[in-house]
């Protein structure tokens, strides 16, 4: 009596469990948890498309599908970790930059960045960004997203277009140091996404921030 395989989907998941445990990446190398996330979401989405073909090359179609969005997800997850090590080793103190999975989010204090109530970048703190313009030119594919924040003191209007003119400050730091115009995009948030609570001193410094995003080409 023959076996039938019920779905493509657990046809996927049979391709993801060989995927992980061949994992080619070794145990000692601090890429390997991000590179293998990336990998088994590969292979989901991989055997997810797949899965659509017609039904006499669907079992194959899924399997390959689910090969291929593991090889591509797992470069990509180790090309972040990559960046994120460098980016960190590149820049100050000051900037936080964390891996998210999906992409980079470089994290820079408003209050070093800027004086108060102004968007003129502080020339010391230029260094930084100059460091940041060179680590981009060197991964070029990516899109980035530099997106300014506020706290909740004054008004929420004026947060807005003040965290919009220190977005944009930093995207022309950036376009100085070589980073292409059509690789950047400038958001001004203003108070509407706080990592800490506004009610304390602490708190409000947090949430003056610009954060760049950097989105690897899928």
């Amino acid at each position: 009596m023959k076996m039938k395989l019920k779905t493509p989907a657990l046809i996927a998941a049979v391709a993801l469990i060989g995927l992980t445990a061949c994992d080619p990446y070794p145990q000692g190398d601090p890429y390997n948890t991000r590179a293998r996330t990336g990998a088994m979401t590969g292979a989901l989405i991989g055997g997810a498309i797949g899965a659509t073909s017609n039904s006499s090359t669907r079992p194959l179609a899924t399997l390959a599908g689910a090969a291929v969005g593991a090889a591509v997800g797992g470069g990509i997850g180790a090309s972040l970790d990559r960046q994120a090590a460098e980016l960190q080793a590149a820049t100050s103190g000051n900037i936080g930059v964390v891996n998210a999975g999906s992409h980079l989010v470089v994290t820079m204090p408003q209050d070093l960045l800027f004086a108060t109530d102004s968007a003129s970048v502080r020339p010391d703190l230029q260094n930084d960004l100059r460091a940041v313009a060179g680590n981009l030119r060197q991964y070029p594919n990516s899109n980035v997203e530099i997106i300014g924040h506020t706290d909740s003191t004054g008004d929420a209007g004026y947060n807005r277009q003040l965290s919009q003119r220190r977005a944009s400050a930093v995207a022309s730091v950036l376009m100085a140091s070589g980073v292409p115009s059509n690789r950047l995009q400038t958001i001004g948030r203003g108070e509407d996404a706080p990592i800490a609570s506004n009610l304390t001193p602490e708190g409000r410094a947090q949430n003056r921030r610009v954060e760049i995003l950097i989105r690897p080409y899928q």
